[in-house]
């Protein structure tokens, strides 16, 4: 990911990965961020390339194996789109399959307040939608088992330790229940904040439940004097164009490679 102020981008996502990993191994060009107490989470066991001039594209598969070989699966992310680009052919050639992110910066204007009636979003702790996230997730991957289902839900409260401050903002049902949660990881000192894994659950979709969790991130982020928020989204996908109509304009690439 290179442009116009993606540098900081760059920086707050690979410290982000640092900060919140129970290990870190650094590596020829990145680093692996590793969390056993989560070794059925992809995320929290990956290699990360933030220094693509200090690696050979043709070593990298040889790289996550010996970093990730105590594990069943590979997961790679390369936040620097030129440099991931380039090691795209070795990591296919090596059975990787391959997901470009678009990054996303929001350049709009601020959300006016909700207006009577509308569904509006606060903070909450974990616990709020666990639940409902271990229900979201169970109809994601309905064969998966319930230790990896677990993890997917417990492995959030290691993102706490990511970012100077990490909120989790969710918007209630009426019926008092978190129809609609995701993360807001703010550094003011940068000024940079990232808006990521925004759910709802699926008796509350198509409601503006997420509508308001988002808007109640860009206020809280603009609050904390974080006056850039940004968030990933697969290139390919739907979420990217709901992001588009919100006020998100594209600010760079990032390249992920996976393999079980």
């Amino acid at each position: 990911m290179r442009g116009p102020g993606t540098q900081r981008l760059t920086t707050f996502m690979s410290g982000f990965a640092r900060r919140q990993a129970e290990r870190t191994v650094d590596l020829p060009g990145g680093f692996a961020a590793l969390d056993d107490t989560f070794d059925r989470s992809r995320a929290d066991n990956q290699v990360v390339i933030d220094d693509p001039a200090a690696l050979d594209p043709e070593a990298l598969p040889g790289i996550a194996e010996a970093a990730l070989g105590h594990l069943p699966f590979r997961l790679v992310s390369a936040f620097d789109d030129a440099g991931g680009a380039a090691c795209t052919e070795p990591m296919v050639r090596a059975g990787y399959g391959h997901v470009t992110l678009v990054v996303l910066r929001h350049t709009g204007p601020l959300p006016a307040a909700a207006a009577a009636g509308a569904p509006t979003a606060a903070e909450v702790d974990l616990a709020a939608f666990r639940e409902p996230l271990a229900a979201r997730w169970r109809g994601f991957l309905p064969d998966a088992e319930d230790e990896d289902l677990r993890q997917l839900v417990a492995r959030r409260a290691a993102r706490l330790r990511g970012a100077e401050a990490v909120r989790f903002i969710g918007a209630r049902a009426p019926e008092g229940d978190v129809a609609a949660w995701a993360d807001l990881y703010l550094d003011p000192p940068s000024g940079t904040a990232q808006f990521e894994d925004l759910m709802t659950a699926e008796a509350h979709l198509g409601r503006g439940y997420g509508d308001a969790v988002l808007a109640e991130a860009l206020r809280t982020a603009a609050a904390a004097g974080c006056g850039t928020l940004f968030l990933t989204a697969d290139e390919a996908d739907w979420p990217r164009h709901w992001y588009t109509r919100r006020g998100f304009t594209p600010a760079g690439r990032v390249h992920v490679f996976d393999r079980d």
